[in-house]
């Protein structure tokens, strides 16, 4: 199953006009140099993770295959790829760096879909939740040695 903000990007993201989904495979093919292979690769889910995820954007974009493809010949397999790789961000977001996340979700971004915000704790040790003791704060460790 899929975290809550996931499958709202992924409902999101398959939404927007043939003429929106064009040009988002194309800027994440350009930013592949520019660290979108090294982000790509850091932002790998689990086999069952994918599996929910693949099956979740194919099922949405399928009745939009005929529409995408007549816009422009090969458009539901871009907009699959584009749509795919920035899902995986944002599912993986905990655990990426910023600059990964950014050039992960950069594509979409033209497409007028609104994406989460780089979690605060994303990259961190531990979660937001891991982090309190029964709902308070912890202190940061150089406040206890004050």
């Amino acid at each position: 199953m899929l975290d809550a903000v996931t499958e709202r990007f992924v409902e999101a993201s398959t939404a927007p006009s043939p003429e929106a989904l064009a040009s988002p495979f194309d800027r994440m093919v350009g930013l592949r140099a520019e660290g979108g292979k090294e982000a790509s690769r850091a932002a790998v889910p689990s086999a069952a993770e994918n599996f929910v995820l693949d099956h979740r954007i194919r099922t949405a974009l399928l009745p939009r295959a005929t529409e995408l493809d007549a816009h422009l010949a090969g458009l539901h397999s871009d907009a699959l790829a584009a749509i795919s790789t920035a899902a995986r961000a944002i599912m993986k977001r905990g655990s990426l760096a910023a600059g990964h996340f950014d050039v992960l979700v950069q594509p979409i971004v033209g497409c007028g879909v609104e994406l989460p915000r780089y979690p605060a704790w994303a990259g961190s040790v531990g979660r937001p939740e891991a982090s309190h003791s029964r709902g308070r704060p912890r202190r940061p460790w150089w406040a206890s040695h004050s």
